[in-house]
Order: C-alpha cells, then structure tokens, then sequence
C-alpha cells in the first residue's frame, strides 16, 4: 500500500479508537449509541464493555504491527504487542459473538455480526498458530485478513455517517452494515495477499 492510504489506515484507526473510548468509558452508555439501540445495549452494558474496549486497544495496536521498519528494529517489542493484539481480538471477538446475537436490526445483523466475529477469531488463532511454526508468510498473510477485519470498526463508523448524511432511515441501512463494514475490507485484504503472490498457508 502506497504511504497515503497507510496514513489513512493509522489515523483513522486513532481517531475511531478514541472517539470509542471516550464515548464508552465518559457518557452513559446509551448515549453512545443511536436511541433505538439504547434499550438493548444497556440490557447487555457488560457484553458491550467487554466488546468494546479490548477492541479499541486491537484497533489501535494493529497499524503498527505492519511497521516494517518498527518490527525490524523493535522485534521483542513487535511480538509483545502482537500477543497483547491476538490477546484483545480474542477477548473482543467471543464479547462480539455474543453480543451478536442482541444486534439490532434482526437476523440479517445478528447472522452478519456472528460471521465477523467468527472470522476475527478465526484468522487470530492461524495468525498465531503459523508464527509459532515459524511461518512467517503465512502469519503476515493471515494477519492482514485479521486486521481487515478488526478495521471493521471504522468502516461500520463510515458507513453510518454516510447513511445518516444522505438521509437514509437507520432502520433501514443498519442491518446491512452489519455485512458491508467487514466484507469489502476482507476482499481487499485477499487482493493484496494475491498481489504479493502468496497464499494463505492454512497448513
């Protein structure tokens, strides 16, 4: 990726992961979210918590695993990060399973929040299952699907504001959020893996 679009990538992981932050930790927690969702979140408030901010360190920590140079020059430094990351998208990815189930916007938003959860979960465990057997294509591979998908949290935001900005009812556009904030950045995940000619190494 060409420095622009890394730049966007480490900003706008930063900006969505204070706003989150902010938002969950300082106002009540209906506030945070659109009033038709208030009922239901604050039914479930310790399922969102638990969501919520291990996610928030994930988004944050996740750009600078792609450092090459910071990774090279700071490897003990990387492979800490990286476990405390995998550590946040497992903790953030079982709270984001369940609370799935309670998504607004019925089965279309309960089924496409479970698949994101399960692929987040998923692609970690082979992110770290492969660099333990010191396959470190396969891991690099493997990570960049996972951090596609924990990007997922800005596109959902993006993906809000533009339904809110051309007028569109939330009742109408969120369920399908809930598969448009994580399926293109898969795709272009999978793109960049193929441009560089490799595969994903399950095995």
């Amino acid at each position: 990726m060409n420095k622009v679009v890394k730049s966007l990538i480490y900003i706008s992981s930063a900006l969505i992961g204070i706003y989150a932050f902010f938002a969950y930790a300082f106002l009540e927690l209906g506030n945070a979210v659109h009033p038709s969702m208030k009922v239901n979140f604050n039914a479930h408030a310790l399922g969102i918590y638990a969501h919520i901010f291990p996610s928030i360190v994930a988004l944050i920590l996740g750009p600078f695993q792609f450092n090459e140079k910071f990774r090279l020059n700071h490897i003990q430094v990387h492979r800490k990060l990286g476990k405390v990351y995998l550590l946040c998208v497992f903790l953030g990815g079982f709270s984001g399973l369940y609370m799935a189930q309670f998504s607004f916007g019925g089965m279309v938003s309960h089924v496409g929040f479970s698949l994101l959860a399960i692929l987040w979960i998923t692609s970690g465990f082979y992110a770290y299952s492969s660099i333990v057997r010191k396959k470190i294509q396969a891991h690099k591979n493997w990570m960049a699907v996972n951090f596609s998908l924990t990007f997922a949290a800005v596109t959902l935001r993006i993906g809000l504001g533009i339904g809110f900005a051309i007028g569109l009812p939330f009742e109408l556009f969120y369920p399908y959020l809930a598969w448009l904030c994580w399926v293109p950045n898969l795709l272009v995940a999978f793109l960049i893996i193929k441009k560089d000619n490799t595969s994903l190494q399950i095995i």
